[in-house]
């Protein structure tokens, strides 16, 4: 596993040159990364979304597309659309921005839903449909998108259909005063993301994805994840719980981790650490819930310290 923990520390240090005192939100991101999960990057304006993106793009290389939506985009203008070519007298499919390796989908919640729904094959099934013609996408594939949750001027919520295809949700929040003066300092000739450059090549990042699944998951902890998961849909806070998807992120994830902290099995602590980063976008809380404004992380919370930590094993191999 020494690889992959190389490979992340790496990635880690490249995008911190640009992102600073986050290391929690770059470390879960590069965590997404290994897992080939989508994020979604939700926060204020202004503290770092787009180049917390753009920076791991550069870091690992590969192609890369930025989509800034608005509210008149159409599905065609991310997926690509056929063109008549009056030369040959035949249609010739033209790629959307959607077609890359990394994605900066910038401003989700700006387009229509009948736009957002353009990525919701892509995102789980890394193809485009287009015109009864399948395409598909060059691996890795990642989608990294950012909105703002406390606009609502000209938005259009996710559906959770949108939502649950993301396997993290993760936020940077303001930083402190002495990373505010650091921030100033460091952009005082120019942008850091000037500088940066790409540390690991995509045949690097391919490798250690298929390391990640090699990782040991007892019985036990996949007995934790499916507990936690099913105790989100019956929480009495709860309207509607965590998906399967949410399992399956949270057991990728935990392999994910353990790679990167250098061990070759999966501890419960290592559930605990992304629950609410994995299964906070996928509840939504109940009306009552609401009124007295409790958050989704708020619930995952209730329900680790509900449920009960499965014990040590010793491992079968």
């Amino acid at each position: 596993m020494a690889d992959v923990q190389e490979i992340a520390n790496r990635v880690i240090q490249n995008v911190e040159q640009v992102i600073v005192g986050k290391r929690k939100s770059v470390q879960l991101t590069v965590l997404g990364l290994l897992c080939q999960g989508h994020m979604l990057i939700e926060d204020v304006p202004g503290v770092g979304k787009t180049m917390l993106a753009k920076s791991l793009a550069k870091s690992v290389g590969g192609k890369f597309q930025r989509i800034q939506f608005t509210p008149d985009m159409l599905p065609s203008d991310v997926t690509g659309v056929s063109v008549f070519n009056q030369k040959t007298l035949e249609f010739e499919f033209r790629p959307g921005p959607i077609l890359a390796q990394i994605v900066l989908v910038d401003e989700i919640n700006r387009a229509t839903p009948k736009t957002q729904s353009a990525l919701l094959e892509v995102m789980e099934e890394r193809q485009v449909t287009v015109d009864g013609h399948t395409y598909a996408l060059e691996a890795p594939f990642m989608v990294l998108a950012t909105q703002n949750p406390i606009e609502y001027e000209g938005t259009f919520p996710l559906p959770e259909a949108q939502l649950d295809r993301f396997m993290l949700r993760i936020s940077l929040g303001y930083p402190n005063k002495e990373q505010e003066i650091e921030v100033l300092e460091r952009q005082h000739q120019a942008h850091p993301l000037q500088r940066i450059n790409q540390v690991i090549s995509v045949e690097e990042l391919l490798a250690a994805q298929e390391a990640v699944k090699a990782i040991y998951v007892d019985k036990l902890v996949k007995e934790y994840i499916v507990d936690l998961v099913r105790q989100t849909r019956e929480h009495p806070e709860v309207y509607l719980g965590s998906s399967s998807r949410g399992a399956l992120a949270l057991y990728r994830l935990g392999q994910a981790r353990a790679a990167m902290t250098g061990r070759d099995y999966v501890l419960p602590d290592d559930v605990k650490a992304l629950a609410g980063a994995a299964l906070g976008h996928r509840i939504i809380v109940g009306p009552a819930a609401r009124i007295k404004d409790i958050e989704p992380e708020a619930i995952v919370q209730d329900i680790l310290d509900q449920v009960p930590v499965p014990g040590a094993q010793v491992s079968p191999r």
